[in-house]
């Protein structure tokens, strides 16, 4: 990914703050048949090991897990809020005629070491707490316990569980640093004002 060194973005806390609130992320794998990527929801402990550790599950029909055995190096990305930024929301522009449509965004590169976990007890662990972590807003959260225990056991068996290890983090986050400040302001503002909410607040400056 080329980071120029005004979108480095390499604090642990702003890193895991992306992939905590962007949880669905693209897990990229290479095997003989080529890159692949799948799109997965995934649970982050940034406690275990340097990194931290993802967990998520598969399908068991999804051919990752075998194609990719325990020990594969993989890549999972996450990307944060994003939005198109039109030049005409630059007041310089309408003083030189000297800016051009761009793209802000944030992600993180995670990569890491892949382990299949084909057990029960693993893929019922994970399922409960993406299940807890994700009704914790509805006003009447769905639980495993809500269905008939041999209903859920027979949707565990068709799941497999993964773990990676991660071994790195690359963060970018574009935000218009290179602009000029009132520039910035006048993009974030246009932003908020046309639902991008999250971004327009990460653009505005914080001192």
């Amino acid at each position: 990914m080329y980071i120029p060194a005004h979108f480095a973005e390499n604090r642990p806390e702003q890193l895991q703050r992306i992939i905590r609130e962007h949880p669905l992320g693209t897990l990229v794998s290479h095997a003989d048949g080529g890159l692949d990527a799948d799109h997965l929801p995934f649970e982050f402990d940034p406690a275990v090991g340097p990194h931290g550790l993802l967990s998520a599950h598969v399908a068991r029909a999804n051919p990752v897990w075998q194609r990719c055995p325990t020990g594969s190096p993989v890549m999972v990305i996450f990307r944060g809020a994003q939005a198109y930024i039109s030049p005409t929301w630059y007041p310089s522009k309408h003083e030189t005629h000297r800016q051009v449509p761009t793209w802000n965004y944030e992600v993180v590169h995670a990569h890491g070491v892949l382990t299949v976990r084909d057990d029960e007890r693993f893929v019922r662990g994970i399922v409960a707490r993406l299940t807890r972590r994700h009704e914790a807003t509805e006003p009447s959260p769905w639980k495993m316990g809500d269905s008939a225990p041999e209903y859920i056991a027979s949707m565990l068996c068709n799941i497999v569980g993964i773990e990676i290890a991660i071994t790195s983090l690359v963060g970018k986050v574009k935000l218009s640093q290179n602009r000029e400040l009132r520039d910035r302001i006048g993009a974030a503002d246009t932003l908020q004002a046309r639902g991008h909410e999250e971004l327009a607040a990460l653009m505005r400056p914080t001192e």
